[in-house]
């Protein structure tokens, strides 16, 4: 027996008319009808204590509240225009301590923390084509030779690189010998170096798996409190620099990649990298 399919417009029998429902009743029409107007949803107005807890609005009542209180207290001491001035410090420089200290990774929200000044740098980068993710994971070796982060990786047109920021005592000198050992003050960083290869090689294979074809990635170190003699040298196959010197590093390099090939490698390197701080991201 064939079976027919029902059109939209074809009623199951046995099954009430929506339309006969929509109907006016005999001898009303639809004019006569009260008109219930649209639903307003749009949420009301926020309580007090929901302001307050507004993560946009709570850096501002602190200021307001710091403000109130050195224009109250240097008035008193001095004059009003006096207390106005520095009342009006207190908030600039409240905000500025924020905007420095801001990151999109919460472990470095602290002005110590010299991942933060990397990501700045590289913030900046995103105008010239540039994809960065931080903080990623990768699976730790059986040896303990990496911590299983890569602080920084940057897929732009220049490349793809595996960036590494390093606090270290700016009292020691650092130097090199022979492009194979890397020394701050006494002590030989060769460690340092291998675990940022060791990242980068890793993310490289990790990368190329998922988007099918090889695709490099370059370890290198910003170094952040000693002064370093040179731009860019590259020690044990790991660029090394200064870490206020990340941003040029990557914008003086040859273009190598499309704008198709950067966001095929971000995607990819995203969906195999997980965030190292889940929580952050």
């Amino acid at each position: 027996m064939a079976i027919t399919e029902r059109s939209n417009g074809q009623q199951a029998r046995g099954q009430p008319d929506p339309a006969a429902e929509q109907r006016p009743p005999e001898g009303e029409t639809v004019a006569e009808r009260p008109d219930e107007g649209p639903v307003d949803e749009s949420p009301g107005p926020r309580s007090f204590g929901e302001t307050l807890a507004d993560p946009a609005v709570r850096p501002w009542i602190q200021r307001g509240v710091a403000a109130l209180v050195v224009l109250i207290v240097v008035s008193v001491a001095s004059t009003l225009l006096l207390g106005i001035v520095a009342a009006a410090l207190v908030v600039v420089g409240d905000v500025v301590r924020r905007a420095r200290t801001a990151s999109s990774v919460e472990a470095w929200q602290k002005a110590s923390a010299v991942e933060r000044k990397t990501e700045r740098q590289l913030k900046s980068l995103e105008k010239n084509g540039y994809r960065v993710l931080h903080a990623r994971a990768v699976p730790r070796d059986d040896e303990g030779v990496s911590d299983g982060r890569i602080d920084h990786l940057v897929i732009g047109p220049s490349g793809v690189y595996a960036i590494d920021s390093e606090a270290w005592d700016k009292r020691l000198p650092v130097r090199t010998l022979s492009h194979r050992k890397l020394f701050h003050g006494p002590f030989n960083k060769k460690d340092r170096l291998d675990e940022t290869a060791w990242e980068a090689d890793l993310a490289s294979k990790i990368i190329s798996r998922q988007v099918g074809f090889e695709v490099p990635v370059q370890g290198s170190v910003a170094i952040y409190g000693p002064s370093i003699p040179w731009k860019v040298m590259r020690v044990r196959d790991v660029d090394v620099y200064a870490g206020n010197r990340a941003r040029g590093y990557l914008r003086r390099r040859p273009r190598v990649l499309t704008v198709t090939d950067v966001e095929r490698i971000f995607q990819a390197a995203e969906d195999s990298l997980p965030p190292k701080y889940p929580d952050s991201d």
